[in-house]
């Protein structure tokens, strides 16, 4: 391959984009805004939620954006069709990563949405998200839990209260003891009247599973409200996952059943497939702002001259290239980032090193196809004994295009199915699914299933199941015995804030955005994706001393009514105290 190094003039660039602007205002092109940019040339690497949040906010703001991603656009997020399924001029069967998830207490994500135009929506792509109204918590040895999802009626906050109302609603729903159930609303209403400093310096070093003490508790404590936090919906394991982390998410879904200042309900879903639904119409949207998208293109390495990156090896279908460029966004996943992290990087700026202790875990999906809808919940469904912490959402139901319109045309639903744990053994094979080849693991998730749905009926049957498509991140090397995965997760463990990046530091024009950024929501995550993307154009938008609005940021609820006591905190974390409600010190 051949290196080549762009010897276009500034000014030419500048004069082609004016050019373009007016040519594209004539084609009916979303017209730029004339800000103050001094230095407009971004370059953007990773084509994920966060490079293409990142490169919306900059286009929106009259900069010359280029993307450069190696794979496929939308990274995790994205859907793809099942190569060879469509027959007869239908489109291939839809298979996906692992299903969307789009909790009411987004709001960066749906506040892009809704500036994403798709035909017959007033609130663009956002409008495209589709309420649940119960989840199911399938037993495998009992009776299984259906929770109805919705805000309750108002009632006046106290600790008392919120102990009563928290612990009520979870022994009504599950298996679990009133004084287990009121011990856990005791240990959320500790985190929950936790000042800031508390937050960061003592429940960011603290496990999860200690901070439950799950040790002591009972087989559904444990599963509920120890495992079910972690690994059902972070795939985290509860002895490495931070009390700050999870503590955050239970504020959000256990300690606000009002929805305040949410953007819609709890528990929300795509009505179609995410490509069609979501990011294609993003992609078209980009570049109707003049956004290049360059599919194919990896980059190697950056160059850094004078505190600054001088330029960026990309490799492309064209050979590889030096890319030079004003300012430049890293929006690569975690453990991608940090392999472009060299030595002269590391020289301006050593905090990145940190980076090599944060950890990254597996959470994928694979999708069944099947012959007739299935019944399971107008929501998400949770395995809560499956050694393989599964959950899982059947798509026909919400989808706007019925499952019977792709494919052969015999397909009635899709039950996506997310893994969540691939170290614990199996039932069928008594394997792990990293050692699992895909026939293994579509055999032993179904498997899983079944024990957990049929044991009161036959939900699911094997003379219904048409096909099954297992995420293509996922590798079976079988002379190795083992799976490599193309897409792991990054997995908040205990301490891990400190080997997080923000989303600036000192080397000038580089900027970093991604969901092991710092942010607010504190979790990987498409919402912390973008919201690290916002942080990082807004840190962009000072460094080149625009006159462009900065992006709005978002923080996460709290209750108001809890504020008092946070402030008394305050004052008893600096004293050495514990939490007025905390028993242990």
């Amino acid at each position: 391959m051949t290196e080549q190094r762009s010897t276009v003039s500034r000014r030419t660039l500048l004069r082609g984009t004016v050019t373009a602007g007016v040519a594209g205002a004539i084609a009916g092109a979303a017209p730029v805004p004339a800000f103050a940019n001094p230095g407009r040339r971004v370059a953007v690497f990773g084509g994920g939620v966060a490079g293409l949040t990142a490169a919306h906010e900059l286009a929106e703001r009259g900069f010359e954006v280029t993307v450069y991603e190696k794979r496929a656009w939308g990274g995790k997020a994205r859907s793809m069709p099942v190569p060879g399924s469509g027959t007869d001029g239908r489109p291939g069967l839809p298979g996906e990563h692992g299903f969307r998830f789009f909790p009411g207490f987004y709001r960066h994500v749906p506040d892009t949405m809704r500036r994403i135009p798709f035909p017959g929506n007033a609130g663009g792509v956002r409008d495209n998200l589709i309420g649940m109204t119960e989840m199911r918590l399938a037993r495998a040895d009992g009776a299984d839990i259906r929770v109805p999802l919705g805000a309750r009626a108002p009632v006046a906050l106290t600790p008392d209260t919120f102990r009563e109302t928290v612990s009520g609603a979870i022994t009504a729903a599950t298996r679990m003891t009133d004084d287990e159930a009121l011990f856990f609303a005791n240990r959320l209403l500790v985190f929950n009247t936790s000042c800031d400093a508390r937050r960061l310096g003592q429940w960011e070093y603290a496990s999860w599973f200690d901070y439950v003490r799950g040790h002591a508790r009972s087989h559904e404590f444990r599963a509920l409200l120890s495992r079910a936090l972690t690994s059902l919906l972070v795939a985290a394991k509860e002895d490495l996952a931070s009390v700050r982390t999870i503590g955050t998410m239970g504020e959000q879904f256990l300690g606000n059943p009002l929805e305040v200042a949410a953007d819609g309900p709890l528990d929300r879903a795509l009505n179609g497939p995410t490509n069609a639904t979501w990011i294609d119409p993003w992609l078209a949207h980009l570049r109707s702002l003049g956004v290049r998208l360059e599919l194919g293109s990896e980059v190697r390495g950056l160059e850094v001259r004078d505190r600054r990156i001088s330029g960026a090896r990309v490799s492309g279908p064209a050979g590889t290239q030096t890319v030079e460029a004003d300012y430049v966004v890293v929006a690569l996943p975690a453990e991608q980032a940090r392999t472009l992290w060299t030595a002269d990087v590391l020289a301006v700026w050593p905090q990145l090193q940190a980076m090599d202790r944060l950890v990254v875990d597996w959470m994928n999906g694979i999708q069944y196809y099947l012959r007739t809808p299935v019944d399971i919940v107008r929501g998400h469904a949770a395995f809560v004994d499956a050694p393989w912490a599964l959950t899982s959402i059947n798509q026909n139901q919400v989808w706007r295009r019925k499952l019977p319109e792709y494919g052969d045309g015999t397909v009635g639903d899709c039950l996506s199915v997310d893994i969540s744990d691939w170290h614990t053994p199996g039932i069928l094979y008594g394997k792990p699914a990293e050692q699992c080849s895909p026939e293994e693991i579509a055999r032993e998730v179904w498997a899983q299933m079944r024990t957990h749905l049929n044991d009161g009926g036959e939900v699911l049957r094997d003379a219904d199941l048409h096909s099954w498509f297992l995420d293509p991140g996922i590798s079976w090397n079988a002379e190795r015995g083992r799976n490599t995965n193309a897409d792991p997760l990054l997995i908040n463990t205990a301490g891990s804030w400190d080997a997080r990046p923000e989303p600036h530091g000192p080397l000038e024009n580089l900027f970093l955005a991604g969901d092991y950024v710092r942010t607010d929501i504190d979790l990987a995550t498409m919402e912390g994706a973008n919201e690290s993307a916002r942080r990082a154009v807004n840190a962009l938008l000072d460094v080149a001393g625009s006159d462009a609005p900065r992006c709005p940021l978002f923080t996460l609820w709290r209750s108001p009514e809890l504020e008092p006591l946070r402030s008394m905190d305050a004052d008893r974390y600096a004293s050495g105290l514990p939490n007025m409600f905390d028993a242990t010190p």
